[in-house]
């Protein structure tokens, strides 16, 4: 069976709501999920106004395990979400990139199927280059990169459009993620399972 990690950090729930979408789907398309939440940072930072729907979620997904190497190891494909930070994967995303050199450098993620998802405040603001900036990282680790491209009629629903990668809009508002970027994250994480699976049947002696 297919292993897949579906890992997010979220601030207010529109990237936990995406990831949340992609492991059921991940799971209906016959793979093993595993959802994990990257661990807040102790100095973390909220836009204003947000704060309460941060507690929440907090509270909502205390029983989400929190991702560690061991999870990364175990996966034959891998899904990340970040929100937007001026253009850029959050704070607590990109420490969780610097933690993975021990299982990276050493190839314990080259050859695996990656792919990246996000949830900004506007639209142009910065989701692409956020998706893009974890591609980097996706190239240090020597993994086959899996964007989503213009590969599915979902894609060019009026809410989509990118193909880096799905994103939501999300104007600041706790949860506001379209249904037209949930079916985008299900048809990426279908995606990552499907093309996974050939890599992992590729390895089969």
């Amino acid at each position: 069976m297919t292993t897949i990690a579906v890992v997010y950090y979220s601030s207010t729930g529109n990237v936990a709501r995406l990831a949340e979408a992609a492991a059921s789907a991940a799971e209906k398309a016959g793979a093993e999920v595993r959802l994990r939440r990257i661990a807040d940072l102790p100095d973390d930072t909220y836009v204003p106004g947000t704060e309460d729907a941060a507690r929440e979620l907090r509270e909502r997904t205390a029983d989400v395990p929190v991702v560690d190497l061991a999870d990364l190891a175990w996966a034959d494909g891998i899904l990340i979400g970040s929100p937007v930070r001026f253009g850029l994967p959050a704070a607590p995303v990109l420490r969780f990139i610097d933690s993975t050199a021990p299982l990276s450098i050493p190839g314990g993620l080259a050859d695996k199927a990656v792919s990246a998802f996000t949830s900004g405040s506007a639209p142009r603001g910065g989701h692409e280059t956020t998706i893009l900036a974890l591609h980097n990282a996706f190239c240090h680790w020597g993994s086959l990169i899996l964007a989503t491209g213009s590969t599915d009629p979902v894609l060019f629903r009026p809410n989509n459009g990118n193909p880096y990668g799905a994103s939501a809009v999300s104007r600041n508002v706790p949860g506001q993620v379209h249904e037209e970027n949930i079916a985008a994250v299900e048809y990426q994480a279908r995606r990552l399972v499907r093309v996974a699976g050939v890599v992992r049947g590729l390895d089969t002696p």
